[in-house]
């Protein structure tokens, strides 16, 4: 049997070495964001979402192979393990497979079949489930015993095949083939629990799709009807097809019984069935929860990633009617220089007034740009600043999603940074500053509540937050962090951070002043050598000595990149110059003999450059 790194290099198509090292290196505690910028000579160079891929994979090869070694504890402990067996659990992929498998000898609560076990109908139900000929009144007359409670041939024919509908349900090969069928061949329909009661779940209260067709949409809008209590969706497969698989796998090909046949339909309806159909529904709001979590995810890195448009003095628009368009102006490094409440949709004096009063605000404060929310009442808003822009040529408005503004608005965060303002202006401030920095802005908020997908309710809420959280912190480590000027919301998303030490370096900064040097990092309650590692790459200190300190080069590395510099003809001062010829020397040079007069790899010295 292959091993997990043997499975893990043929499903992403990398060799085991890499593999090999990868899993080494989070088992060590390295987070992805550093192992993927800063160890690509041990991984090929794999790009964060393959090296995500497979830590989650990694993750969940490792908790079936967990569940592998309990279950053949589990059964070798009840003396019925064999070779067999043991095989066939080593072999299973899925943790579905493992639990098939376990059936026939996982405890179980009392059942008709164990009732007649205890009865002694064993052995009565493996000679008629043998099908030799003989016919099973004649091998019941044996098993009459009113002192165990069986009283006549019917009632021990009746126990025998509840024993062999019992087993049949146990059959790990018969589930495996049902479950295919029902991919292959099912359907999911879908009725109204009250055709008379009108909802928003209407288009699903006659609904019928193959199971191999459904969209992840359609699953997940059935799920949350039935659970409101508006639909009744149920899997289905043709009729009589399930129970044909069943009596085939059961029926001896010479000489069918009647009996066994009768006990393979019955085993079917009453317990093949609704098991399997559970799971197949189970294995559908997976799929689509998945499926969910992947668009999250997908939908939320670029909103992270979009330019800033940073350097400006920005005044932010919060559009709305009943309680006006509320109005904050910040300075280039987001600070609250003023604020407002004006009320442009009233009618077309308040308008009027608003121009007049954002006029003013602009002139005073030298704004630049106008951001404005994109919620209720932005046309209108948009129509204002229009008009409003004729009198400053210089100056420029963009529309900002506000999705989850409200959210940060009435968090704890925000009452924190601005105990003093109402809910509704800090919107503003958070408007404004989403157009300076929209990554540094939107790490404040819950990813859940950015309003970048569909059924967040519905998926898998732990499994979504990993998710989402993941593209966060790539997102924040691809970018890098200012030391002196990152929030502690920022800070606790860099690689090796968390929100206590994230929130320990605010505090070293507000007494003792700005960093001067990422070596001084090391000074910060609770970061200790592993941490440093891990943050140091992707923390900037603007105001350190050391140019490298600036850059994301790895402190690790600085000894290499003094190297570089020097053998191509450059000196530290000459970093922050235009280096467009560096690369062109280094091509002259040779590579690959850089790189071993400077000991570290070619894709390092490449980041280096």
């Amino acid at each position: 049997m292959p091993t997990i790194p043997e499975l893990l290099s043929a499903e992403l198509g990398q060799k085991l070495s890499y593999i090999e090292n990868v899993i080494a290196l989070l088992d060590e505690g390295n987070t992805v964001p550093f192992i993927a910028r800063y160890r690509k000579e041990l991984h090929g160079a794999m790009d964060d979402t393959v090296l995500r891929t497979l830590e989650t994979r990694l993750s969940y090869l490792r908790s079936l192979q967990q569940r592998r070694d309990e279950v053949l504890r589990s059964i070798e402990t009840q003396g019925k393990l064999t070779k067999e067996l043991t095989a066939a659990i080593a072999n299973a992929q899925t943790l579905a497979e493992v639990e098939d498998l376990y059936r026939p000898f996982k405890p179980k609560r009392r059942t008709r079949g164990t009732m007649a076990r205890e009865k002694g109908l064993e052995p009565l139900a493996a000679a008629i489930f043998r099908q030799d000929g003989r016919s099973p009144e004649s091998l019941a007359k044996d098993y009459v015993n009113p002192d165990k409670g069986v009283h006549s041939i019917e009632e021990a024919l009746a126990g025998a095949s509840d024993i062999i509908a019992e087993d049949l349900s146990d059959d790990p090969g018969i589930r495996k083939d049902l479950r295919a069928l029902y991919h292959r061949r099912g359907s999911l329909s879908c009725t109204a629990a009250d055709p008379d009661t009108d909802s928003v779940y209407r288009l699903y209260y006659d609904f019928n799709a193959p199971v191999s067709r459904l969209q992840d949409h359609q699953i997940l809008a059935m799920n949350r009807g039935e659970k409101e209590g508006f639909l009744k969706p149920a899997p289905a497969i043709p009729a009589g097809v399930g129970s044909a698989l069943v009596c085939h796998a059961a029926l001896n090909r010479k000489n069918p019984s009647a009996f066994v046949r009768r006990a393979a339909e019955d085993a079917f309806d009453r317990l093949i069935e609704p098991s399997v159909s559970r799971e197949i529904r189970a294995a559908l709001t997976d799929r689509a929860g998945q499926g969910a979590i992947r668009n999250f995810a997908l939908n939320l890195r670029p909103l992270l990633m979009q330019p800033p448009v940073k350097g400006f003095v920005t005044m932010g628009l919060d559009p709305g009617y009943r309680n006006g368009c509320k109005v904050a102006v910040v300075d280039p490094t987001g600070k609250v220089l003023d604020t407002a409440v004006v009320y442009p949709t009233f009618s077309e004096r308040k308008k009027q007034e608003a121009i007049d009063t954002l006029s003013r605000l602009m002139r005073r404060h030298g704004v630049r740009h106008i951001a404005i929310g994109n919620g209720t009442a932005s046309r209108e808003t948009e129509a204002m600043a229009v008009e409003l822009l004729k009198g400053f040529p210089d100056a420029a408005y963009a529309m900002v999603n506000e999705a989850g503004a409200s959210v940060y608005s009435a968090s704890e965060l925000a009452a924190e940074e601005f105990p003093d303002f109402d809910v509704n202006l800090r919107s503003a401030v958070s408007i404004a500053r989403r157009l300076q920095d929209p990554l540094a802005e939107l790490v404040k908020i819950d990813p859940k509540a950015i309003g970048v997908g569909q059924y967040q309710h519905d998926c898998p809420q732990k499994e979504l937050s990993a998710a989402l959280d993941a593209v966060v912190e790539d997102c924040v480590n691809a970018v890098g962090v200012d030391l002196n000027t990152a929030s502690a919301s920022l800070l606790r998303r860099v690689s090796g951070l968390t929100a206590t030490t994230a929130k320990n370096i605010v505090t070293y900064r507000e007494e003792n002043g700005p960093f001067t040097s990422r070596a001084q990092i090391k000074k910060v309650p609770k970061i200790g050598p592993k941490a440093f590692e891990q943050c140091a790459g992707f923390l900037r200190v603007s105001e350190s000595k050391e140019i490298l300190d600036r850059t994301g080069v790895h402190p690790e590395s600085y000894a290499a990149a003094k190297n570089l510099l020097k053998f191509c003809g450059y000196t530290p001062k000459d970093v922050p110059q235009n280096l467009g010829e560096l690369d062109a020397r280094m091509e002259q040079l040779g590579v690959e003999k850089l790189a071993q007069s400077c000991k570290v790899g070619i894709p390092t010295l490449l980041d280096i450059a």
